[in-house]
Order: C-alpha cells, then structure tokens, then sequence
C-alpha cells in the first residue's frame, strides 16, 4: 500500500475507519525515510521511537472509543530551527549541534494536542539563512524532482521531505520567502501566514520582525487543516494577535466569482524566466474563466525591496545571533587564550560563512555613524513598501504573482554570487516587510520537468479567502497531483 501518496484527509479518514492504523503508518514512513533520505537528505534527525511512542497512544485511544485531535495519526516533519523538548534542535548550525530545548514551541505543542506524529527535525540553511538549503553545516538537500537541483531554502528539508513522500506535512519558518520559494521549487503548497497569526515562541530568532512559522502539504485542503491546528493567539508572544481564527476549511469551495485579482507590473518584468512567464499566464487565464476579474497594478517600491530586506533582516540577525557566545549553551572552543579570545574563536568556528557574512554586514549597519543612513532608512522604505500593499487592496482582493522568478537551479551554481543568490526572494520578500499572509502552490512544470510555483498574496489575515482562491485553481488542475520519478544514479547511491 503506498501510504505515503495520500494526503492528510485520506489518511485520517482511514485512520478513523480502523482501514490502517497509527503505528502501521508511522513504520511506513519511517522505512520510506531510511530508503529515500540517504539520497534527497531533508531529516538531520529522525525520533523513531518517540513517533512509534505517540502512535500506539493514539491508536489505543481509537480502540478505547476516546476522542482523539482532529490531526489523529498524521505524520508531520518540523524545520530544525522549531524547538522540541527533549530532541536536538540545531537550526542546522554547528554552533547548536548539541542542543537539547527545555520546552516546545507554541506549534509544537499545538500539534501534540492535536496528536500529530512528529516523525523527525529537517534541515535548512543555518539559522535560515539562504535560498538553497546549501549552507547547512551538515548536509546539502536535494530537490526530489532532480536531484542535481536546489530544493530552494532555507526550508529545503522541509519541502522536499513532503514532495519526496517522507511526510505527509511539514512546518518551516519563513523569513523572506522560506517556505514560499522551496514549496514552488518542490511542486508542494506552502504557506505563509500574516506576522502575528501563527506564534513565534520557540522559532528561533532570524529576523524578528519577519519571521513566521508556515506550513508545507500536498494540496491546498491539507494546508487550511494544518493551519488551522497551528494558528491561534499565544501570550507568550507579544507579536500574536488576540484574533479570532475562521474555520479555514468551511467555504474553501467558494469558488473566485467576482473577486479581482490584481497584477503588479513589477513582478513581471526583466529576468522572469519564460517557462515560469507562461505558466502564470495560462493560471490568470483560467482564473479569468472561473469569473475572476484580472486587474493590472503597480508597487512602485518594489526595486527597493531586496535591499531593504537585506539591511532589516541582517541587523536584526546580529542582534539575536548575540547570544552565541560559548558560554550558556551551544559550542565553546577546546581552544582559547582568555575569554575574548573564547568569544571569538567560538563563534568563528561555530558560524558558517553567510551567517557571519549576514552578522558583519548587520553590524555595519547599526554601527554608529551608519545607523541613520542604513537601519533607519530601510525602516522607512520599508514603510513605503507597506503602503503599497495597503493601497492595491483597496481595489482588488488578492495579488496574482511567481513565487521564484526561476525553477530550480543546480546545486553549486549561485553558491559562489551571494547577489545572484539573494535575488532569488526578490517575489517573496516584500510579503514579509509588509506582514502580509501569501500561498505558494504549484501551476506548472518547466522544460526541464520541474515545478513552476504561483503566489498569491492577500490582506492582513485574510487566509481564508487566499486558501479560498488557491483551492478553486488547484480543484481544475492536477499540478498538484504530479509525484517525482526518485532516480538515484550509482554515485548518488553511494
């Protein structure tokens, strides 16, 4: 039986209905880890008896006739920069290789409570940091789809576990794109929240004031499900909003009659690749076909937005990475001759090197003298860039846009241009500087034979009306529905 082709509402439907049960299932999954992840390397662990554990608990309380969370029996990855109890969370950096977290994230204890089974931690570029999942200080994840090419990043781990068929669900954070941009390089649906919907206790910090936990799954339904069991308001997180949360999955069906769907000139300019060009347009046109009305817009500030992000994003990252210093927890060198000396060799050894890239240029940035001209002025285009967003919604319902302007690239291949490589979020950032909700879902596949992603944007906490626009193209579409060949050659066998 290949379980591992379901979804998240066919499994748990045969979960109820006693067709297969929680420890069968989580065996699977955990056999098709062991046979696949040596060659597509998403999991940096995997907690096999704790999730074999969980699921005899779960399928005792289905015998028992007990009430179980509305997630019973679902196999779930978490992105190892999300902190579990008692498991290693090492945000894929040699600096926290042998962290052990006292407590769970908000997420993770909502997940729990719905009796998910946390199969094991994915890795990500270092304290997501990046757009390949490359810079991890262990591993270099594959795209399922060829396994040559980048996963995107930095929830590479994340993306490709669900489109490799190791899990069933995911969660990733996503700074600038980092759940949006590996979803459409992975031909999965992947989402972003508004900043404040989803609680960022237990996320560890990049950028504050841009992270957000999002969610990876095969189809649009599975994403409203597990969006659902993560959002929420949390007091331990002053950023969460004390807002009601809609049943995301009642009126999915509803269909874009009447609704306007606007367009922004800039995202369609100079360096869109042609396949991924076509593919959105053939998506409009069928949205023009179910009744939607497509508007033509402008975000004038959107040239802006890479390099606000990069001053933003950075500053804020070396005021957080502070902590990492060898001396409370995480890497100390075995070597050291006084205590600037330890302060020094630690985080030299502990960092790779776009995080210590990314510190410097945002220490450079707060430094006196700088600060004004840099941090301060960044904050205000950022402003600008928010008001762009603000003003496009007043005449349309949602934004209609590429999630990458490429499909993946080869592994190696912008590893050496971090320029050419920080422009692959040029689509994505601008939903994080505004804290606007976004969804990723796949629209096509490019010459090559890999998934093409569409991103649809909409207003401060209006994800229900974006799952609502995703789901009326998935349900006439099978893009979703396409599984990669999983070709290992004899080198990659190993």
């Amino acid at each position: 039986m290949r379980l591992f082709e379901n979804t998240a509402f066919q499994i748990k439907e045969k979960i109820l209905s006693r067709e297969i049960c929680p420890v069968e299932l989580t065996e699977h999954f955990i056999e098709r880890i062991k046979n696949i992840d040596p060659h597509v390397q998403s999991f940096l662990s995997i907690h096999e008896a704790e999730a074999l554990k969980k699921a005899a608990q779960i399928q005792k309380k289905i015998e028992n006739a007990e009430d179980v969370g509305f997630l019973a029996g679902i196999p779930i990855a978490i992105k190892d920069n999300i902190c579990t109890k008692g498991l290693h969370t090492t945000c894929a950096s040699k600096i926290l290789k042998n962290f052990i977290p006292p407590y769970d994230a908000f997420v993770i204890k909502r997940l729990k409570e719905r009796d998910a089974i946390i199969l094991g931690k994915t890795n990500l570029d270092e304290f997501a940091m990046g757009s390949s999942t490359e810079n991890s200080a262990y591993n270099i994840t594959r795209n399922p789809w060829n396994l040559d090419y980048v996963p995107g990043g930095s929830s590479g781990g994340s993306a490709a576990a669900v489109a490799a068929g190791m899990s069933v669900m995911a969660l990733g954070s996503d700074t600038g794109g980092s759940v949006r941009q590996p979803a459409a390089l992975c031909g999965v649906v992947g989402v972003k929240p508004t900043y404040g919907r989803v609680s960022r206790f237990g996320l560890i910090a990049f950028g504050s004031s841009l992270d957000q936990i999002g969610t990876f799954t095969r189809d649009v339904k599975d994403a409203a499900l597990l969006l659902q069991a993560i959002a929420g308001h949390d007091s331990y997180d002053s950023t969460s909003m004390p807002i009601s949360v809609p049943d995301y999955l009642s009126e999915i069906d509803a269909g874009v009659c009447g609704l306007r769907i606007g367009i922004p000139k800039e995202y369609f300019a100079a360096g869109l690749n042609e396949d991924v060009q076509n593919a959105l347009k053939s998506a409009l046109s069928m949205y023009e076909q179910f009744g939607a009305k497509v508007i033509d817009i402008s975000l004038p500030h959107t040239e802006y937005a890479v390099a606000v992000y990069y001053i933003v994003a950075n500053a804020e990252a070396s005021s957080n990475l502070a902590r990492y210093d060898g001396v409370r927890y995480g890497y100390r060198t075995s070597k050291s001759n006084g205590i600037v000396d330890m302060y020094c060799r630690t985080r030299s050894e502990g960092f790779g090197n776009e995080v210590k890239r990314r510190i410097m240029l945002g220490n450079y940035a707060l430094s006196s003298g700088y600060y004004d001209a840099y941090y301060l002025k960044a904050s205000k285009v950022r402003n600008l860039i928010k008001k762009d967003f603000d003003l496009a919604f007043q005449n349309i319902d949602c934004i209609v846009c590429p999630t990458s302007p490429v499909p993946g690239f080869k592994i190696g291949e912008r590893a050496k241009n971090p320029l050419e490589m920080y422009l692959s979020d040029i689509y994505t950032i601008p939903a994080n500087l505004a804290g606007i909700p976004g969804i990723s879902l796949p629209c096509g596949f490019s010459k090559e034979g890999l998934p093409i992603g569409m991103q649809i944007l909409g207003k401060h906490f209006e994800e229900k009306k974006l799952l609502q626009i995703a789901y009326a193209f998935e349900r006439e579409t099978d893009f979703h529905g396409k599984k990669p060949i999983l070709k290992f050659s004899s080198a990659q066998r190993g």
